[in-house]
């Protein structure tokens, strides 16, 4: 069959989807990666074929207002308390702001009217017999409803959009009928009516028919939602292990990353590692040339370096501090890592919560983030065992949950059940 996969273009977004896209591929099926152009160098260093589908948007700080309406937007929707808990934590109001600010300001923007219909004229090309599409990129739900391809969302993270969505949709039937609204599905009928579809819109455009879930069954929220759990299997680029890993550091070890979202997690790195270097621990920090400089002189114990691959640091640390990346979670939970999530929004409390409840990790929200603070979370981490045994907990959850190659059957038999285009390609 043919396998399209549609990706924010960012790394970030896209390395989930690579182990399940070669495990297809592998499988003999036919698989393309569909994003824009700035992720093609990207994908195709992955060893998988791209299709470039242009966005015009371009870059934010050259739009004016607009460019500053979705930096202000953008700041809401990260800011809104998606940790909320209780069996209805939010009310009718607070959900439909968020849905008016995030349709035209987020999914619209990075599903604009040019990606949408480059996207369309491929999926009609080429036929895809399923789409897989990670949470941002409503786009291929959109191809396929158009083509009748079946279609899936891939989730690496906490399902937070769903879980607001889903609350917001009870909540709007409870309301008089002149009084409801509902911005995505206008949205997105709209979008289909342009296209010439006689498709309407379906909520699975928002959820996928199903969902492939790469995240521990036990850390998921439950929204009641077909599910396909599939093994996380990390990926981190292009890498090289280097020579120092290699050597054992003969003391505990601690790894720091704030990954790409550095400015937005709010700490001074060079405060918080000089605060760190004081643990009887070897300190390996990923940071940029500006922290370099900035940190100065560090004890011998603080390495920095640019870049190491994760799969590979960390089953030789023994607690992690990060900024709530998917991908570093993930890596971590599979080497039973106990973790320090620092809270700085979206979806990061949510995580950080989640490794609390089940005693894996610890979680500073952004208005604690002092590195005094941080330093005495970590030697927690490392010194009070039940951290540890929560994490190895965690990790036999993980890898007791099928690997990509497992799944492949599952999904070729979701997509004769749900395809509606006619034609399932065969294999090769």
């Amino acid at each position: 069959m043919r396998v399209l996969f549609t990706s924010l273009a960012h790394h970030t977004h896209y390395y989930p989807l690579v182990p399940l896209a070669w495990a297809l591929r592998t499988a003999g099926h036919e698989v393309r990666i569909a994003s824009q152009p700035e992720l093609t160098d990207v994908i195709t260093g992955t060893g998988l074929t791209a299709v470039p589908v242009e966005w015009s948007l371009g870059a934010l700080e050259d739009l004016g207002l607009l460019g500053k309406l979705h930096d202000e937007a953008s700041a809401h929707v990260q800011g809104f308390d998606y940790a909320a808990r209780g069996e209805h934590p939010w009310d009718y109001e607070q959900l439909l702001a968020l849905e008016n600010i995030m349709v035209p300001t987020l999914y619209g923007a990075l599903n604009n009217d040019t990606m949408v219909d480059a996207l369309v004229d491929f999926t009609r090309s080429w036929q895809p017999d399923l789409v897989v599409w990670e949470t941002f990129t409503l786009a291929g739900a959109i191809a396929a409803r158009v083509t009748g391809a079946a279609h899936c969302r891939l989730v690496s993270g906490p399902d937070i959009s769903v879980r607001a969505r889903k609350e917001f949709l009870r909540l709007a039937a409870e309301q008089e009928p002149e009084h409801r609204e509902d911005p995505t599905a206008e949205w997105l009928e709209r979008t289909l009516r342009r296209l010439g579809s006689d498709a309407g819109f379906d909520e699975d455009m928002v959820t996928g028919q199903w969902t492939v879930n790469t995240t521990p069954p036990s850390t998921q929220l439950d929204l009641k939602l077909p599910t396909v759990q599939v093994r996380h299997v990390p990926y981190n680029g292009p890498a090289v292990v280097p020579d120092w890993l290699r050597a054992d550091p003969g003391r505990s070890r601690v790894c720091v990353t704030l990954g790409s979202s550095a400015s937005d997690v709010g700490v001074d790195m060079a405060e918080l590692l000089a605060h760190l270097a004081e643990l009887d621990a070897e300190i390996v920090a990923t940071v940029d040339e500006a922290t370099r400089e900035a940190a100065g002189d560090l004890p011998d114990n603080v390495r920095l370096v640019d870049f190491v691959p994760l799969n590979d640091l960390l089953p030789t640390c023994d607690a992690i501090v990060h900024h709530g990346g998917v991908g570093t979670k993930a890596t971590a939970e599979l080497h039973a890592v106990p973790q320090l999530i620092l809270a700085f929004g979206w979806d990061t409390e949510v995580m950080g919560r989640g490794l609390e409840d089940i005693g894996a990790g610890l979680c500073v929200p952004s208005g604690d983030l002092l590195p005094d603070v941080l330093r005495k979370q970590v030697q927690r981490l490392v010194g009070e065992p039940s951290f540890a045994r929560g994490a190895r907990r965690l990790q036999e959850e993980l890898l007791a949950v099928p690997s990509p190659n497992e799944v492949v059957p599952v999904l070729e038999r979701l997509v004769a059940e749900h395809g509606t285009n006619g034609s399932v390609h065969d294999r090769g």
